[in-house]
């Protein structure tokens, strides 16, 4: 029984370090952790450079050893600081945190020369761990929170705009020629898509009146669309921080995002 009760007692210890930065031991924690991300990835991305390679390839690989066994272990303290640590695992978050350690184990696997193009591959899945950042910034989660109160709205935007691409692509194609760049529905829809973003590569153009016209009015009417989804993420940024949301974790689901005065978690009813 007493050791029940120590388990629990380290168990909801850990959680409060780990998952809250309200407490000093969680910021601290927190800030360790953001240190140690950001020296992890920026040794990956120095052991990209060739001439690094050579002169460093060892302390790189020890460096990368170090971080990788770190961040094993904080992955296994959050499985067993969390109550339903399956829920963790396959959330966003665990599965950030397990690319940021699996690659270099996989790595192990292939040895050989000829699977140096997959080496290659999992080193530059590492930089996952810059991933791993945005679970430490209390603004990050705010935004993130946004995002999801804005989805229905911005995935309503989305089919709009899929929608229009599609209809000025189809004309395009009717207008215009294939010597001109315009051989297919697709081929025009892409165009479309460029146009309509702003980016306008240039290696498709209209060379008929009518169809620069029409090309005039989707770039008219692309510079409308921008602001669209940047204020409906706005708006629902405004309405997050009217709510002073908490950065208390629910110990049980992990989740966050609960009022300041709440006793349980409103994803899965337990105790906060």
């Amino acid at each position: 029984m007493k050791n029940n009760n120590a388990s629990n007692r380290l168990q909801r210890k850990l959680h409060e370090i780990i998952f809250e930065a309200d407490t000093p031991a969680g910021k601290l924690f927190d800030v360790l952790l953001i240190v140690s991300i950001v020296i992890s990835v920026v040794l990956v991305m120095l052991d990209s450079i060739s001439s690094i390679r050579q002169s460093y390839g060892d302390l790189l690989y020890m460096g990368e050893w170090v971080f990788t066994i770190l961040f094993t272990i904080e992955y296994i303290l959050r499985l067993y600081s969390v109550g339903q640590s399956r829920s963790y695992a396959t959330s966003f978050f665990g599965v950030v945190d397990l690319m940021a350690v699996v690659p270099t184990y996989l790595s192990i696997l292939f040895p050989g020369s000829q699977y140096f193009m997959v080496i290659r591959i999992l080193r530059v899945l590492r930089i996952f761990r810059v991933l791993k950042l945005v679970q430490y910034l209390g603004e990050a989660r705010l935004l993130m929170q946004a995002l999801r109160a804005s989805r229905r709205k911005v995935t309503v935007f989305l089919f709009v705009v899929l929608t229009l691409v599609v209809v000025f692509g189809s004309l395009m194609y009717i207008i215009e020629d294939s010597q001109s760049g315009f051989t297919s529905i697709p081929q025009s829809i892409y165009w479309a898509i460029v146009t309509l973003t702003t980016v306008g590569y240039g290696d498709i153009s209209p060379q008929t009146g009518l169809g620069q016209t029409l090309a005039a009015l989707i770039m008219i009417i692309g510079y409308a669309i921008i602001a669209v989804p940047t204020g409906i993420v706005t708006a629902e940024l405004a309405q997050v921080y009217k709510k002073n949301i908490s950065t208390q974790a629910c110990p049980q689901c992990s989740a966050e995002g609960h009022d300041p005065d709440a006793v349980y978690c409103k994803y899965c009813g337990s105790i906060l």
